[in-house]
């Protein structure tokens, strides 16, 4: 009976010590370590990371699951007009957010989330192809349909994310990366079913380490896993694709359910001070919409074409935003291409 009381005392003891905590649910290797340990150390807010591979995963937990207990979620662009369409985010209170002015006007208040009703930019980037030229000459891969030769059969990667895939199929064929036209879709597919047997492994967890154990000699990746994978092995170069390629934008939001409410706005106000934007900025590699931070950056860093790419290079780039009513279909070709034999 003592040993009943005392464990009913240590469960009642530790849910209190959790109550003010956070619960941050992110994508893999997209927040320092020793950020969270910073903002521990200097508001006593204990962060607990929660970690999914695609938009789809983090949607489907948020949206099946009433008590999730997640306190901060970061969605694509594309996700966070969906989320906050399905009322899976709650709006923000920008009074409890101070350091917003410290984003470069270029991404806030966006078509997508006027106002940044539901959204606070995290980091931006694109989605190009990586070239381990030990092994692939570069000039042998600088469209996306060079991906095609016979010679890569089976040393190629892909992101496991429907956006980024479908993203290279569709600008392969000439079309926007937010195409929604049916036949369209249907032509990517084809494209990609085209590519399946070159592809050795889809991975969105850390797309970079199959490149760096020699696994794919080409691959698919978000700019900061390839940055991070040059500096690792400066034979790994990076390609925008001469059709054309994806611009994304991850975003700050705190989802309907969310038990730490306040937490969650000092631990977005956090991230969004210059010095630690700047810190997560240089250890991650992706680029910072942060226009206060980036000023902090190494002059090596903030010069990289990888994470800070030339203008003229932007303007062929197109960011991913909403599909609208063409969700299904997308997600329909995306599960026979991931289920093909």
């Amino acid at each position: 009976m003592k040993k009943l009381i005392f464990t009913l005392l240590m469960v009642a003891f530790s849910s209190t010590a959790l109550a003010g905590d956070l619960i941050l649910y992110n994508w893999s290797e997209y927040m320092p370590r020793e950020v969270l340990e910073q903002f521990t150390k200097e508001t006593g807010i204990q962060v607990k990371e929660v970690t999914y591979d695609s938009n789809e995963a983090m949607y489907t937990k948020i949206k099946m699951v009433a008590d999730h207990d997640y306190d901060i979620v970061v969605p694509s662009t594309d996700f966070v007009v969906r989320m906050s369409a399905e009322g899976l985010l709650l709006p923000l209170d920008k009074s409890k957010l101070p350091n917003f002015k410290n984003l470069d006007k270029r991404f806030v208040d966006q078509s997508f989330d006027k106002g940044n009703k539901y959204s606070v930019p995290y980091f931006w980037g694109s989605s190009g192809i990586a070239v381990n030229t030990q092994f692939v000459p570069l000039e042998k891969v600088k469209s996306i349909k060079d991906l095609l030769n016979p010679e890569l059969k089976g040393r190629i990667l892909l992101l496991n994310d429907l956006r980024g895939v479908f993203a290279i199929a569709l600008k392969a064929n000439g079309f926007s990366v937010n195409d929604q036209n049916p036949e369209h879709i249907q032509k990517a597919y084809e494209f990609l079913q085209k590519l399946l047997p070159s592809v050795k492994v889809f991975d969105s967890d850390s797309p970079k380490q199959a490149m760096l154990s020699n696994e794919a000699m080409v691959g698919q990746l978000w700019n900061g896993e390839a940055y991070v994978a040059n500096q690792e092995n400066p034979a790994i170069q990076y390609v925008y694709p001469t059709e054309g390629y994806s611009l994304w934008m991850d975003h700050l939001s705190i989802p309907r359910g969310a038990n730490n409410v306040d937490e969650a706005y000092k631990f977005i106000n956090f991230i969004l001070r210059p010095d630690v934007a700047a810190k997560i900025a240089r250890e991650m590699g992706y680029s910072s919409p942060n226009a206060e931070a980036v000023k902090l950056l190494p002059e090596e860093t903030r010069n990289s074409m990888i994470s800070y790419p030339s203008d003229d290079i932007l303007a062929r780039g197109e960011f991913e935003v909403g599909l609208g009513e063409a969700t299904p279909i997308y997600e329909k070709y995306w599960l026979k291409l991931k289920t093909a034999d």
